[in-house]
């Protein structure tokens, strides 16, 4: 079945805003899940750049809790648990 097409000016302009914002999510996730898991094999892999990577994940983190795109506490559970991960290594 095809969606409804919006009849008013209004809501085919809130039809385009609402795809570019989707866009915006979409690649901030698949951003964030790159960096946890460039992060999560440098932990495990014990490399020599693993506190930077682990930086750059916490900072992505942050960003994408501040904009919205997870949760806050979501984004604190998984530094924690990434931290931990790398504490347990060393």
């Amino acid at each position: 079945m095809a969606a409804k097409k919006p009849v008013k000016r209004k809501h085919v302009k809130n039809v385009r805003k609402t795809k570019k914002q989707r866009a915006r999510n979409v690649r901030e996730k698949n951003l964030l899940k790159a960096t946890l898991k460039a992060a999560r094999l440098a932990v495990a892999a014990k490399a020599a750049d693993v506190l930077d990577k682990i930086k750059k994940a916490a900072s992505v983190l942050d960003k994408a809790a501040e904009r919205g795109i997870i949760h806050a506490n979501k984004a604190a559970r998984l530094k924690s648990r990434l931290n931990l991960s790398y504490n347990k290594t060393k």
